[in-house]
């Protein structure tokens, strides 16, 4: 706008000619003055959006370089083993240069139809505020619908910035079938279970790929007539991995950067080797291109040409990649990189490989290799092994992404989270998910020794996945995209059709190695189940049996007990409500602090919630009772981390409130009216920028204000022994005045003052260490899952105090056992 008002006439700049033909015959009284202005207006205009366009187009170029270190390295990878893997089994009897033919234009019309048509322009463009994959899809879903299972949603969850996506308005056939989903919990069950299966094959992904990928690249050594035996190359492999593995907590936001150069050299080589191939061995092979030879294919190996199909899409593995990363980039530098470099290259470098396979039929089980002409085998042999390991870590990567959303979403225990990066938020490690990882991979490369056994497990998950995705980007279209039904039911059918020939090609091979994919997620699939039934019924056990709210104001302010001073902060998974841990604490201990919040950390289904609105603040009682409530939200692909001054931040929220109460009449209600569940956003500051306190700068040692400033010995004594064994590096910490505003009302000031001194006096945090037990009269069925599936996983996961962070020297535990 600025630069509009300077070329309107008030910058003493000089004009172009155009603008002083327009002001000379401005000063004439014509017209063609104001056209003038008018057209230099627009000129500028254009040449601002063009500056725009380039700095975007530069930036969607950077990412573009960065997603081949992270996204396609998979993809990129697959040339090692595909023809491989073809040619197995009764297909042996079939290798001739017309089944060559027929298999290349399978890749390429598989390669086209799927990652390209499918993936690159549709499923791009179904972002979750910029994040992919199942979950993605799934969050967007239960944004515009009630399908979700998670128990503690509330309406203030809708008004997230994040939350809202898509048009409005609804067709009364979607309205129809959405009411009709919503309705039927089984369905809703049933659509959970497909998401968790979907994730559940991408972690079985996440234990094929390494190994399928670092053994296709060191079968080089073979290739290459070495003296080396299948042992020494399969310790080599399983080196690397463990290395791999050991790597990991640096962080894919190095790895990433650092190996995209390896993948964009891999992809110039083997186009220029297929260009190669093409052009000295076979250039009829371009003739391939045609879908005849699809036809005459099958024509010629019948059943036996169905069945290879499985070794087929492997060409697309890693195409899910590309969706599931696409949080980390943009999907216009994702489809750039796809188009201008990753599709030309592969289906040059697969048409080179068949080029030079009709020619030289004995040499498919080593295809890749001995297609490399001898001058340059050593070169392509090192960047094939760092390719494959970049395709690995990409992997791994987003396996320790989904789980991060499994658990945020309720579906998966708790495990610890290390954000790796900061500068690129999202980029994460889990160390109990990596050693898994490693020992299940190391697993399955010593145990089959076969690039072309583990690929029947690596092709069906991939398909398996696809096939999910499908599935749910129908229904989005219909629900969140507001298109018609038949449209979204053409969509589903024509790929699913076509995916149902792959996917029941590897169904064929579950007997060669297909099982372990479908072992692998169905564990993983059964173990986020059981999590997510137990942590459900335990919610629904607390919400049943909650204090009484005409209890808790019977008592009166004091509670019946002693308020001591100090604040105490009870943590429980019920948004509205409060927990019956409450009142276990005031029928058996003779004090209570003067101070109570009620603490909820929960997620939402949106991937990011802004600092501004994770804080709902309310009351619970009335003024004189000093009870609050504060429900801290978290998005899918937020990470909760470890906030030294999450006490300061209450603190500041608390009082925001506490002024906010006082002078909007929208929260000021008669002590007869119920508190539960009046809810404010406090936006979060800087605590130097908070309005209703006073702030200074004080010493901190790392103690936990919980027993800093006690009186009390035996909290002195416990910090001194704190100390002496863990050194710490001294911090700011603050201290909050009310500050001398003679406008501030008499009893705001009081409880603002109440606020600070329970503060001072220490904080305590209060948790209920529950046990869920099946009821005697529950089924078989219900025990099994309850008091052995889910205790076993309660028992060996990080407990919930660790997760959220809470210091242990100021921790109380409330046994409670829950009869579900």
């Amino acid at each position: 706008m600025n630069q509009v008002d300077i070329d309107s006439g008030d910058s003493p700049g000089t004009p172009s000619p155009r603008a002083v033909e327009g002001q000379q015959s401005a000063h004439l009284g014509g017209r063609y003055g104001q056209e003038g202005v008018q057209a230099q207006t627009a000129q500028n205009k254009r040449k601002l959006t063009s500056k725009l366009s380039l700095a975007n187009f530069h930036t969607s170029l950077v990412l573009a370089y960065q997603s081949f270190g992270v996204v396609y390295g998979d993809l990129s990878t697959s040339p090692l083993y595909v023809f491989k893997s073809i040619f197995v089994g009764k297909l042996q009897n079939h290798q001739n240069p017309d089944a060559i033919f027929g298999a290349f234009s399978l890749i390429f019309w598989t390669f086209t139809l799927i990652p390209l048509l499918k993936y690159i322009i549709v499923v791009l463009s179904a972002d979750d505020n910029g994040e992919g994959g199942t979950f993605a899809l799934y969050s967007l879903l239960c944004r515009h619908g009630k399908f979700g299972m998670l128990p503690n949603q509330q309406t203030a969850d809708e008004e997230l910035s994040a939350y809202k996506y898509g048009p409005l308005g609804q067709s009364s056939t979607s309205l129809a079938l959405k009411r009709y989903l919503e309705k039927h919990k089984k369905l809703r069950t049933g659509l959970l279970l497909v998401v968790l299966l979907g994730a559940g094959m991408v972690i079985g992904d996440g234990v094929v790929t390494p190994a399928m990928s670092v053994l296709s690249s060191i079968s080089g050594l073979e290739a290459a007539n070495t003296k080396l035996g299948k042992g020494v190359t399969l310790l080599i492999s399983c080196v690397i991995l463990v290395g791999l593995f050991a790597l990991q907590h640096w962080g894919t936001h190095k790895v990433g950067f650092l190996f995209a150069p390896v993948v964009i050299l891999w992809l110039l080589s083997i186009f220029a080797i297929g260009l190669y191939n093409t052009i000295y061995w076979n250039p009829k092979i371009v003739y391939a291109l045609s879908p005849h030879y699809i036809i005459k294919f099958f024509d010629q190996t019948g059943r036996d040409g169905w069945i290879s199909l499985g070794g087929v899409l492997l060409a697309i593995t890693g195409t899910e990649a590309m969706y599931a990363d696409l949080g980390h980039f943009t999907s216009f530098s994702i489809r750039l990189a796809f188009v201008l470099l990753v599709y030309p290259c592969l289906v040059v470098q697969y048409m080179g490989q068949a080029a030079y396979l009709s020619e030289h039929i004995s040499s498919i089980p080593t295809s890749f290799y001995d297609s490399i002409p001898q001058v340059v085998f050593w070169p392509i042999f090192v960047i094939a092994t760092l390719a494959a390991i970049v395709a690995s870590q990409a992997i791994i990567s987003a396996t320790f992404s989904i789980v991060k959303q499994c658990h945020a979403l309720g579906c998966f225990p708790r495990v610890k989270v290390v954000h790796t990066s900061k500068q690129i938020y999202g980029q994460i490690y889990i160390p109990e998910i990596n050693w898994i990882l490693m020992i299940l991979t190391l697993a399955v490369a010593v145990g089959f020794q076969d690039t072309t056994t583990i690929g029947n497990a690596y092709g069906l998950a991939v398909m398996s996945v696809m096939s999910i995705t499908t599935f749910l980007m129908a229904l989005v279209m219909v629900f969140v995209w507001q298109r018609s039904i038949i449209l979204a039911t053409v969509f589903l059918f024509f790929f699913w059709i076509i995916e149902a020939f792959y996917l029941s090609a590897a169904y064929i091979k579950v007997p060669q190695g297909g099982w372990v994919s479908l072992v692998l997620s169905f564990i993983f699939m059964f173990i986020m189940f059981v999590w997510h039934y137990g942590t459900r019924k335990k919610y629904s056990f607390e919400l049943h049996n909650k204090v009484p709210m005409k209890w808790i104001l019977g008592l009166g302010p004091s509670l019946g007990i002693v308020r001591v001073p100090g604040m105490g902060l009870i943590y429980s998974e019920l948004a509205t409500g409060v927990p019956s841990i409450f009142s276990h604490f005031v029928t058996n201990l003779p004090a209570f602090h003067n101070v109570l919040v009620f603490v909820c950390v929960k997620y939402v289904p949106v991937p990011y919630v802004s600092p501004e609105e994770r804080f709902l603040i309310g009351r619970i009682c009335p003024r004189p009772y000093r009870m609050y409530r504060c429900i801290v939200r978290y998005g899918y692909k937020d990470l909760q981390g470890d906030e030294g001054n999450f006490e300061d931040q209450l603190i500041q929220s608390i009082a925001e409130f506490i002024q906010m109460d006082a002078v909007e009449p929208q929260f000021s209600t008669p002590d007869s009216v119920s508190y539960d569940g009046r809810m404010a956003v406090i936006g979060y500051r800087t605590i130097e920028s908070c309005s209703s306190l006073i702030v200074s700068e004080v010493e901190d040692f790392g103690m936990s204000n919980s027993f800093q400033s006690s009186k009390s010995l035996t909290l002195q004594s416990l910090r001194s022994v704190h100390d002496d064994e863990n050194p710490q590096i001294r911090r700011r910490g603050v201290r909050f005045q009310v500050p001398q505003n003679p406008g501030i009302d008499s009893s705001v000031r009081e409880e603002l003052l109440d606020l600070i001194q329970a503060k001072e006096a220490g904080v305590a945090y209060i948790m209920g260490h529950s046990y869920i037990k099946a009821r005697r009269s529950s089924s078989f069925l219900k025990k099994l899952v309850i008091d052995i599936g889910y205790s076993f996983l309660r028992k060996n996961c990080r407990g919930p105090s660790v997760a959220l962070h809470i210091p242990h020297i100021s921790l109380i535990e409330v046994g409670m056992i829950y009869h579900v």
